[in-house]
Parts: structure tokens; sequence; C-alpha cells
């Protein structure tokens, strides 16, 4: 099980968080200052902005699609979704050379790391 406390625990010197999985513990920690309900916050509102956006690419003409990759790497770095951050690059990078295969297989990247973000998160918020 994972832990948002870990988050926390980085602002008074502990070395529990993690740099590994979805969602990287101590890049929220920092981001937040390790403030434990600003980190739910956070996490909730990135949640609600990558399930979003990503739905936001399907279907939409490429330029609009590498707008909106762009959005969501820069969203995700901030949290430390480091997955979901290089997935969205992927895309904007394949939107931007217009290789409509390419393009397609990072979109399923994206909704893969999207919903393993959004896993990660809801088991974060049900164990705080």
């Amino acid at each position: 099980m994972l832990d948002i406390s870990a988050a926390s625990d980085v602002a008074s010197g502990s070395t529990r968080a993690t740099r590994e999985g979805p969602i990287d513990l101590v890049q929220l920690a920092r981001m937040t200052l390790g403030d434990r309900g600003l980190e739910r916050e956070v996490l909730q509102l990135f949640a609600r902005q990558v399930a979003m956006l990503v739905d936001r690419m399907q279907g939409k003409p490429v330029a609009t699609v590498a707008a909106v990759a762009h959005t969501l790497k820069g969203s995700a770095r901030g949290v430390g979704a480091w997955r979901v951050a290089g997935a969205a690059e992927a895309v904007e990078h394949a939107a931007e050379s217009a290789g409509a295969a390419d393009l397609e297989d990072a979109l399923r990247t994206i909704r893969t790391a999207a919903d393993e973000v959004r896993a990660t998160i809801a088991e974060l918020l049900r164990a705080n």
C-alpha cells in the first residue's frame, strides 16, 4: 500500500519517501512544502486533469493533440508523475512529426500511464 504521508516525511527529513512508482512522492512533497492537505488537493486536481486532457486528445487535430500533450507534460512533471510526463512528451513529438502510426501508439501509451497514475492517486487518497 502506498502512503501519502511518505511525501510529508521528506519535509521532516525522513527517508521513507520514494522516487519509484507512478507518483514521485519526493517531488510531490517538494512542490507542496510537505503540507499533507495540499498534497491531497494537488493529487485530486491532477487526477481530474490527467483524465480530462487525455480524453481531450482523442480524435483531435494533431496541433491540438500536441498542445494538450505539452500542457499535460508540464503538470505531470510538477507533481512527479514521470511516466505520464514521458508519455505526454512522446505524444507531443509524434503529433509534431505527423506520423499517424506513431501518434496512435503514443496515445495508447499515455492512456495506460494515465490510468496507472489515477489508480495510484486513488490508492494514496484512500490510505489517508
